[in-house]
């Protein structure tokens, strides 16, 4: 909330309270009573209208599906990577490389060297419970 915490709102509440003086201090309650009443009728009748508006569309819509806090970096790249592999293999050249990788890796002993990225021909290992 506009970056103040829990202890700066008593504070501005507090010194509030004391320049608006206890004659004033009802009244300015009141309002703010009157503000917040109608701040809520202002969302609960947006809501009623979108809910309208969109009909049956907005009951399939998986809003927790959509919270930001469930979605894993890890996995957004690695689909965006998934999606750019994807074509090239419909094309061939993603399964010529792994041909070409396959043959030279049957040639070689299996201790000489370490896989480099070239003779890599899958995507990357994915762990989904790694923290």
């Amino acid at each position: 909330m506009l970056g103040i915490n829990g202890g700066e709102l008593l504070i501005l509440l507090l010194v509030a309270a004391l320049v608006i003086g206890p004659e004033r201090l009802p009244a300015y309650a009141e309002q703010l009573a009157g503000w917040v009443r109608r701040l809520r009728d202002v969302v609960r009748d947006t809501r009623q209208r979108v809910d309208e508006e969109l009909g049956d569309v907005a009951g399939d819509v998986d809003w927790a599906a959509l919270d930001p806090r469930r979605y894993d970096p890890r996995r957004i790249v690695r689909d965006a990577l998934l999606d750019d592999v994807a074509p090239s293999r419909a094309t061939g050249t993603a399964a010529a490389t792994a041909g070409a990788a396959g043959t030279a890796r049957a040639a070689a002993p299996r201790a000489a060297a370490p896989r480099t990225a070239a003779a890599w021909a899958g995507p990357a290992p994915f762990d989904d419970e790694a923290t």
